[in-house]
């Protein structure tokens, strides 16, 4: 029979075997190197077994615990690693008169010192933040001006209301937003041997074109790309080809550009209000409006692809990005996924 190793055996399969060596020692007789064979492991295991068992009883050949207890040579006492994991989860390290951006290991490292004295290596940190689950994240920015409880009273209130006026009116939401057409090339990453930085040649002068799109929650995509910014006349222009043909009313929900309150854009809505209205986003609150997604969809294409020489190769690559995503509307709902913009996708 093939020697098995007891050590990769379950705790349960452990205690039948020894079980069954014992079971036949009693009923059978068999000397150690027959029971070795029947059982299948080595003869020094079963003599251990037998010994142990004339010493200190059958009982004794029982699972005991193996390897160290939890916790044990750790730096970190299991309370101290709770607390240490709140704050990181709970807080910034600004919030705890530490002075960095985010919980970077130097930043977790300095923690751990201020709040219980001890230097731990950045390894050692490291470990900690794997057994926890944590994982390095580029973080989501988020506007320092920014009011928590306008962007509550928007998804709690405002926008309830939009959308219970919208269903009454037969009309449908959109959600809007401008962005440059460039290519920043500071994003893009590319292999090389070590020591030999690449080289990426780009224009010493960007082209200078915008966009302005406008998505829906059942895929629906319109754009327009323009040179230069996206001032007033611009901007309406992009209104009149959005409710041109448009079965419905529309509600363009848009962030608090200056652009969108121009006292020319409102004298255009004025008798308007049966074929559009726009609604306007808390300030500074970009991650609640799904378009922003877009444009980083976007955004991300522009830079991945060959560098642009001239606008009007920048133009086709940004052309071929949107005409594409026109005819996929999945893509366009997905955005509607995000967490921050989820509220908005029905």
């Amino acid at each position: 029979m093939d020697k098995v190793d007891a050590r990769k055996l379950t705790a349960e399969g452990r205690k039948l075997l020894r079980q069954m060596v014992i079971r036949l020692r009693k009923q059978s007789g068999m000397n150690g190197a027959a029971l070795a064979a029947t059982a299948g492991v080595h003869p020094t295991t079963i003599k251990t077994w037998l010994a142990r068992a004339r010493r200190e009883g059958e009982q004794s050949l029982g699972e005991k615990p193996r390897g160290r207890p939890l916790g044990t040579l750790r730096k970190l006492k299991m309370a101290d690693e709770m607390w240490l994991r709140d704050q990181i989860i709970g807080s910034n390290p600004q919030q705890m008169k530490l002075p960095f951006a985010l919980w970077s290991r130097p930043a977790i490292k300095a923690l751990v010192k201020a709040q219980f004295g001890l230097d731990m290596q950045d390894r050692l940190i490291g470990k900690y933040l794997k057994r926890w689950g944590f994982t390095p994240q580029r973080p989501v920015k988020r506007a320092l001006e920014q009011r928590p409880e306008d962007v509550a009273r928007w998804l709690e209130t405002t926008y309830p209301q939009v959308k219970a006026r919208a269903q009454s009116e037969g009309a449908v939401i959109y959600w809007g937003d401008e962005t440059a057409v460039k290519e920043d090339a500071h994003w893009v990453r590319g292999y090389a041997p070590k020591g030999q930085t690449p080289v990426l040649t780009v224009p010493a002068r960007w082209q200078s074109l915008s966009m302005i799109s406008a998505i829906s929650p059942r895929g629906e995509v319109q754009f327009q790309i323009v040179e230069g910014s996206i001032n007033s006349e611009r901007f309406i222009a992009f209104l009149a080809t959005l409710v041109d043909g448009a079965p419905r009313k529309i509600f363009l929900v848009v962030d608090n550009l200056r652009v969108h309150h121009a006292r020319v854009v409102r004298e255009w809505l004025a008798d308007k209000a049966h074929q559009i209205e726009l609604v306007y986003l808390p300030p500074y609150a970009p991650e609640s409006n799904p378009d922003e997604y877009l444009n980083r969809d976007f955004k991300t294409a522009l830079r991945s692809g060959p560098v642009s020489s001239n606008k009007a190769t920048l133009l086709d690559k940004a052309l071929l990005f949107m005409n594409g995503l026109t005819r996929l509307p999945e893509k366009v709902r997905a955005y509607f996924r995000h967490p921050a913009a989820l509220y908005a996708a029905s």
